[in-house]
C-alpha cells in the first residue's frame, strides 16, 4: 500500500472510530452505554479532566504539560490547583457553577498560565474517547432524496419515505440546508423535559453521581426550541420522526477556534449578540414550514464558550456595568441574549492583580458581587529552587546558542525570593519558639523553604523545634491581605534582568557576575518599584543587601567545585573521614571493637584518628561531651527520621553534620590558598594574552609554572565535565571566587 493510501485509511479509521456524526437514537444508545459521561456537567467534565492526567500528592500531573510543550508548565502553585478543584468539587455538589472563580495576585504569578494549562488540558482530553463530547445539528435533505419534501416540501405535502430512519449521515451533496446550534446545546436537551427527568432515572447512574441544572433543567436554545416545535406540528406530534432531523456530532474542545474555550479581553462591548439568519443562503432551501420562523444566530464568548471554560483576562480592568450579568448569570445559569434566554453551562474564570481587587473592594456593590465570586490567592513563588525552574524553562528562548554558566539562574531565583519574604511575627507563636523564630535570617528562611535546610547554628532541639512549626510558618501570612509573596520582584521582571545582564556581557555569556551587576542597577530604579522602597525590617525587604546574600551563597558552592576541580577539595574523602569519625566514636563510648577491612580483626577504636578529627574540626570543650552530643545528635536525627538507614554505614552524616563537614572544610582552606595563587597568576596571564591556550612556551617557564599551568588546564577541563562550565565562564569563575574569597 503506498504512503498516501495508507494515510488516507488511517485517517477514515480514526474518523469512524471516534463516532464524530451520529444519529439521535445512536448518541441515546451512547448515552446508556455510558450515562455518567455523556451527563457530565462543565465542572465534572474539568474534575474528570484532572483526574485523568493524574497527581502526585497536592500536584496535578495536568499543569505539567507534558502532553503539550514543556515550556507551558506550570511551576509550584500546588496550593491554588488544589483550591481549583475543591471549586469545582463545590460547584458539582451545588449542581451549578454558581460563581466566577477569580484569580487574583501580583503582576506576573501565573494567573493566565493556570487558566491556559486547564484550556488545554480540556483540548487534550476531549480527543480521547473518555473526554469525548457532543452536540447536535439540524438537517433537511434535497427534495431527490425524499419527495417530496418529506412533509415540508413547498407543495405542503406530508408524505415520506416512512423507510429512512435518520437524514444524519446523507452526503453533504444530498443535504440541502443545514442548521447548527452555536451554543453547543446538549444534545439530551432534545428530549422534552417532561420525559427528560424519567429517561435520566431509567439510565441507572451511580448513587453518589450529581445530575447538574443544566443537564436536568436546560433547554433548547430559542433558534432550535422553534426548529422543533415547527418540525412536531408538521409530523402531527410524531417525536420519532422530527429526530429523523438531528444530526449528533462529536466536537473537540479548541481555543484557537473558540470551542469551549475562550479568554475575553479587556473590553467595552456586550459578551453576546444575536443576528437574524432568514436571509442566510442555506435559509433559503429550508422547508416552507420554517421559513416564516424568525430564527436567530448567537454570537459572543459566552456563546463559543458554553460548555467549556470562559476566561476573563484582567476582569477588574473592565467597567463593573460591563459584567454585571454576571451575578445573574452564576445565581441561574442562564444569559439574556439578544430578546432570548439561553442556559450556560461554562466555568467562568477571571483574573486580576492586587491593586485591582482592592480598588473593587470599594465599589458599593462590592457585597453582592462577592456572594457570586470564589477568590482565590496566586502569590509568587517563595521557593528559590522552584523559582529557578520558572527562569530555566524560558532560558533557552532568551539565551538562544550563547552559554549560561552554572549558578546564573539559581542566584536571579534566591534573590527574587528573598525579596519576597517576611520576617515571622514572634507574637504568633508560643513563648518557647518565639525566640527561636524571631532570630531566623532572610536567608536561613528561603533556605528552610526550598530546601528545609535547618540553620548550623542551632542545637539539635532547636532543630526539632523548629522543624515541627515550619508548617505554621509557611501558613503565617496566608490570611492577611498583604500576605507573603504578594510583593517583590515578578518573573517577568527577572526575565528582563538576565536579558539585560546577558546583553551588556561583553564575552557572550550570561554569568553570574553580569546578574549581580545588572540587579545593583536594578535596585536603584526606587521610583519605579514599590518593593524597593520597603522600609527594613531586621534584614527583611533589603534589596540591596539581598545582592550580597546571593553571591556569598554563589560563592560557597564555586568554592565547593573549584576545589573539587583542583583535587585538593574532595568531598567524598571529607565525608568518608567524618564517616570514619562517627563510627569510631560510636565503638569508644559503646566500648566495642571495630572490624578491619584490611585484617578483617576486631580492633579497638583508633584514639589518634578521633583526636586527629577533633583537632580539625577545633573542639574547645571536654572532648568526652563533645563525643556524648554527638551520639545524641544522631540518636535524634533517626527518630526525625525514621526512613533513614539505622546502620552506621548507612547513613549520610553530611546531611546530620552539616556544620562538621563545614569545618573540616574550613579548615583546609588555608593549606590551598598558595595553590589557589599560582593558578590565579596562571588564568590572568592568560586573559593580559587576550586567548588562545593557557600554556605558554615551556622554555620560559620555570617546574613550578609548567605545573601550574597542567593545574589550571586539568582544572578548567573537570568544571567543564563536572558542572558544565565553558573555557570563559570557568575562568571568569575561578578569577571571582579568588579575588573575592582568597
Amino acid at each position: 500500500m503506498k504512503a498516501s493510501e495508507l494515510l488516507h485509511k488511517q485517517i477514515k479509521d480514526e474518523y469512524e472510530k471516534q463516532n464524530r456524526i451520529l444519529s439521535f437514537e445512536e448518541y441515546l444508545e451512547l448515552v446508556r452505554a455510558d450515562p455518567v459521561k455523556q451527563t457530565r456537567s462543565s465542572a465534572q467534565y474539568i474534575t474528570d479532566m484532572m483526574d485523568h492526567f493524574g497527581r502526585e500528592g497536592r500536584r496535578f500531573k495536568l499543569f505539567d504539560q507534558d502532553f503539550a510543550d514543556p515550556r507551558f508548565r506550570l511551576i509550584g502553585q500546588e496550593a491554588v490547583q488544589e483550591s481549583i478543584y475543591h471549586i469545582l468539587k463545590s460547584f458539582i455538589r451545588e449542581g451549578l457553577n454558581n460563581k466566577l472563580v477569580l484569580l487574583h495576585g501580583p503582576n506576573g504569578s501565573a494567573k493566565s498560565s493556570i487558566v491556559s494549562c486547564l484550556m488545554r488540558g480540556m483540548e487534550e482530553y476531549s480527543v480521547h474517547a473518555s473526554g469525548a463530547v457532543y452536540r447536535f445539528h439540524w438537517v433537511f435533505p434535497a427534495d431527490r432524496f425524499g419527495k417530496p419534501g418529506l412533509g415540508l416540501g413547498r407543495d405542503g405535502s406530508t408524505k415520506e419515505d416512512d423507510s429512512i430512519l435518520s437524514y444524519a449521515k446523507l452526503a453533504d451533496t444530498e443535504i440541502a440546508a443545514r442548521i447548527s446550534c452555536e451554543l453547543r446545546d446538549h444534545p439530551l436537551f432534545l428530549v422534552p423535559q417532561n420525559q427528560r427527568k424519567d429517561f435520566l432515572k431509567e439510565l441507572n447512574l451511580p448513587k453518589d453521581f450529581i445530575l447538574s441544572e443544566y443537564i436536568q433543567k436546560g433547554d433548547l436554545s430559542q433558534k432550535s426550541k422553534k426548529i422543533f416545535e415547527a418540525l412536531l406540528r408538521s409530523h402531527k406530534g410524531d417525536y420519532k420522526k422530527v429526530l429523523r432531523y438531528v444530526q449528533v456530532e462529536r466536537f473537540y474542545i479548541s481555543k484557537r477556534y473558540r470551542d469551549a474555550a475562550v479568554t475575553i479581553e479587556p473590553q467595552m462591548h456586550v459578551d453576546a449578540t444575536a443576528q437574524q439568519i432568514t436571509m442566510d443562503r442555506s435559509a433559503s432551501m429550508l422547508p416552507s414550514s420554517l421559513q416564516f420562523l424568525s430564527l436567530f444566530d448567537l454570537h459572543g464568548d459566552l456563546v463559543d464558550g458554553n460548555r467549556g471554560v470562559v476566561e476573563y483576562n484582567d476582569l477588574l480592568k473592565r467597567p463593573i456595568d460591563a459584567f454585571k450579568y454576571l451575578l445573574t448569570t452564576t445565581e441561574t445559569g442562564t444569559v439574556s441574549i439578544g430578546g432570548t434566554t439561553a442556559f450556560i453551562d461554562s466555568l467562568l474564570i477571571g483574573t486580576c492583580n492586587e491593586a485591582q481587587l482592592d480598588a473593587f473592594k470599594e465599589y458599593p456593590d462590592f457585597p453582592s458581587f462577592r456572594a457570586r465570586i470564589e477568590l482565590v490567592r496566586v502569590p509568587y513563588l517563595l521557593d528559590y529552587k522552584k523559582e529557578t525552574q520558572i527562569y530555566q524553562t524560558q532560558v533557552r528562548r532568551l539565551a538562544g546558542d550563547r552559554h549560561v554558566a552554572p549558578h546564573t539562574l539559581e542566584s536571579a531565583a534566591l534573590w527574587a525570593t528573598l525579596c519576597r519574604l517576611k520576617k515571622p511575627n514572634a507574637s504568633h507563636y508560643p513563648g518557647n519558639f518565639a525566640y527561636l523564630v524571631n532570630s531566623i535570617t532572610p536567608i536561613e528562611k528561603a533556605r528552610l523553604f526550598a530546601e528545609g535546610i535547618m540553620p548550623s547554628r542551632l542545637s539539635s532541639e532547636e532543630r526539632k523545634l523548629l522543624k515541627s512549626y515550619l508548617d505554621e510558618i509557611r501558613q503565617e501570612y496566608a490570611g492577611v491581605p498583604y500576605y507573603e509573596g504578594r510583593v517583590g520582584p515578578s518573573p517577568r521582571e527577572m526575565k528582563i534582568i538576565l536579558f539585560n545582564a546577558l546583553e551588556r556581557n561583553d564575552k557572550g555569556i550570561l554569568s553570574p557576575l553580569g546578574l549581580f551587576a545588572e540587579l545593583e542597577d536594578f535596585v536603584k530604579r526606587t521610583s519605579e518599584y514599590d518593593y524597593l522602597r520597603e522600609d527594613v525590617v531586621e534584614g527583611y525587604h533589603d534589596c540591596r543587601a539581598f545582592i550580597q546574600t546571593s553571591r556569598d551563597l554563589y560563592l560557597d558552592n564555586l568554592d565547593g567545585e573549584i576545589r573539587s576541580c583542583l583535587g585538593v577539595h574532595d568531598e567524598k574523602q571529607y565525608e568518608t573521614f567524618l564517616k570514619r569519625y562517627i563510627i569510631n566514636v560510636t565503638a569508644h563510648l559503646k566500648k566495642e571493637k571495630i572490624r578491619n577491612p584490611v585484617t578483617d580483626r576486631l580492633e579497638n577504636a583508633d584514639g589518634s584518628l578521633m583526636d586527629e578529627f577533633e583537632k580539625v574540626v577545633g573542639v574547645l570543650e571536654d572532648r568526652e561531651h563533645f563525643r556524648q552530643n554527638i551520639m545524641t545528635q544522631l540518636g535524634v536525627y533517626a527518630l526525625e527520621n525514621p526512613e533513614t538507614p539505622r546502620s552506621l554505614d548507612g547513613m549520610n552524616y553530611a546531611i546530620v553534620f552539616p556544620d562538621l563537614m563545614k569545618r573540616i572544610r574550613d579548615h583546609y582552606i588555608d593549606e590551598h590558598t598558595q595553590l589557589m595563587r599560582r593558578v590565579h597568576d596562571v588564568i590572568t596571564l592568560f586573559e593580559q594574552r587576550g586567548g588562545g591556550h593557557v600554556a605558554s612556551d615551556t622554555r620560559t617557564r620555570t617546574v613550578e609554572q609548567i605545573e601550574a599551568e597542567k593545574l589550571a588546564v586539568a582544572m578548567i577541563d573537570n568544571m567543564k565535565k563536572k558542572f558544565a562550565y565553558n573555557d570563559v565562564s570557568a575562568r571568569e569563575a575561578f578569577v571571582y571566587l579568588f579575588q573575592k574569597r582568597y
